[in-house]
């Protein structure tokens, strides 16, 4: 977990990081929403309105256009407006397109970039900031991964998915030279709705257990998603 705020830290390292330690990813607005895990690659359509994020979000604009993505804790509701708990690891994102309305709320797209995890809360501001260290992975090399690949083909070519225009997109996605980890995160914010399970898989640093548990995940909810997806594009509505 992450150590509380302290008021006497002052986030001068926004923006930059260590030059010494590539792992300090210096300090990074933080956006705490509840139901919501964002995975690198990914992109998270986001509508702002609150002051406080409004805030945030100019912040970040007018810097690297960086903000982390955490998860709040069950029980965030009775705190929602302070500083609830949330989990200590966070997915990096920068903002892709963004767009200001006329009354100061924004639209932006947020793209995922890096698994980091929280070192400590910094700056007194009406937003979240914190000092993030990124996550070291292992087995992320294609070859280890090669087994895991064939089997996410197989998923989306001959499953129930094949049969949708997401798990043929997918499927030629895999195809592709887009690395293995990469992959699995996509299908992980796209598949997968277990919110805990997201979460877990986020903060997952064996690449392979990682990619290995994505793919269990989908293959034991193949029918269900079939049918949610083929509901989507045949109902105007729902989309």
């Amino acid at each position: 977990m992450s150590d509380q705020q302290d008021p006497r830290d002052e986030p001068s390292g926004l923006g930059g990081g260590s030059e010494t330690d590539p792992s300090d990813l210096g300090v990074v607005p933080l956006f705490p929403l509840p139901n919501v895990v964002l995975f690198p690659r990914a992109v998270l359509p986001l509508h702002v309105f609150e002051e406080r994020y409004k805030a945030m979000t100019d912040r970040a604009l007018s810097g690297d256009r960086r903000i982390a993505m955490a998860l709040l804790k069950s029980g965030w509701e009775k705190s929602y407006y302070s500083r609830p708990a949330i989990e200590p690891v966070v997915c990096v994102g920068t903002i892709l397109t963004h767009e200001k309305l006329p009354d100061g709320k924004y639209n932006f797209l947020l793209q995922g970039t890096t698994r980091a995890r929280i070192v400590r809360e910094v700056g007194g501001e009406a937003y979240r900031l914190a000092r993030l260290r990124s996550l070291p992975e292992l087995n992320r090399d294609e070859e280890t991964l090669a087994a895991e690949r064939e089997r996410m083909l197989d998923v989306f070519t001959h499953g129930p998915l094949g049969h949708t225009a997401a798990g043929r997109q997918f499927a030629r996605l895999i195809k592709s030279p887009l690395p293995t980890p990469d992959l699995a995160d996509l299908i992980a914010f796209s598949f997968l709705d277990d919110v805990p399970l997201k979460q877990s898989l986020l903060e997952e640093p064996d690449v392979r257990r990682r990619v290995r548990r994505i793919i269990e995940t989908v293959e034991g909810n193949q029918p269900s998603l079939q049918l949610a997806y083929l509901r989507d594009t045949a109902d105007p509505e729902m989309n």
